[in-house]
């Protein structure tokens, strides 16, 4: 029985989650109440407490969800402009972008929450790209690789996949690839 209970609480928990990543990415964060998380996930509103505390502490854990800059930043050193170029370029041709980047993209005006924003990005992307970059400026090329990353999403959000029109994969690659290269050069 204890087991049973476990895992129904774990489908719970998970359904709030994926509940309040898909709503915090079409609506952000400020449009998106308790109420409607419960009723998106069919939950009841005391059990989002209960496992989360609070809003925000739910929109934190719909970010830690994502993990680090996913797979992009493992690999070795000459071919991170390329796997930079790749994601970005996957991002815009995509229909659906990635939810944490939206989320965050549509919920970064929200004082309330501009703080575990600002932590995500330098934890999962900025950071981790300032220890893979040698040299003095290594934060600056972090910080101006970081922009192109995010503003791609915001690009994606506003235009979808049609801001590319219809060029191939590949040519939107290597033409990104290089810009990420003059980039991310000490």
């Amino acid at each position: 029985m204890e087991e049973v209970r476990r895992r129904d609480r774990e489908g719970t928990r998970q359904r709030i989650l994926d509940a309040a990543r898909q709503l915090f990415a079409e609506l952000g964060y400020e449009h998106v109440t308790m109420r409607l998380i419960a009723a998106e996930a069919d939950a009841n509103i005391a059990l989002i407490n209960r496992y989360f505390g609070s809003k925000r502490e739910l929109f934190a854990e719909v970010l830690a969800m994502q993990g680090r800059f996913p797979g992009v930043l493992e690999g070795p050193r000459e071919e991170l402009p390329r796997r930079l170029a790749e994601y970005v370029a996957d991002r815009l041709g995509s229909d659906l972008g990635s939810p944490v980047m939206t989320a965050l993209s549509r919920s970064s005006a929200s004082p309330e929450i501009h703080d575990i924003i600002k932590d995500r990005v330098n934890s999962a992307i900025m950071e981790p790209l300032v220890v893979l970059l040698p040299g003095e400026d290594a934060r600056l090329r972090a910080v101006i690789a970081t922009a192109l990353i995010a503003g791609a999403s915001t690009l994606h959000r506003l235009y979808g996949p049609e801001a590319l029109g219809s060029p191939a994969r590949e040519a939107v690659v290597a033409r990104l690839t290089r810009v990420f290269e003059v980039c991310l050069e000490g």
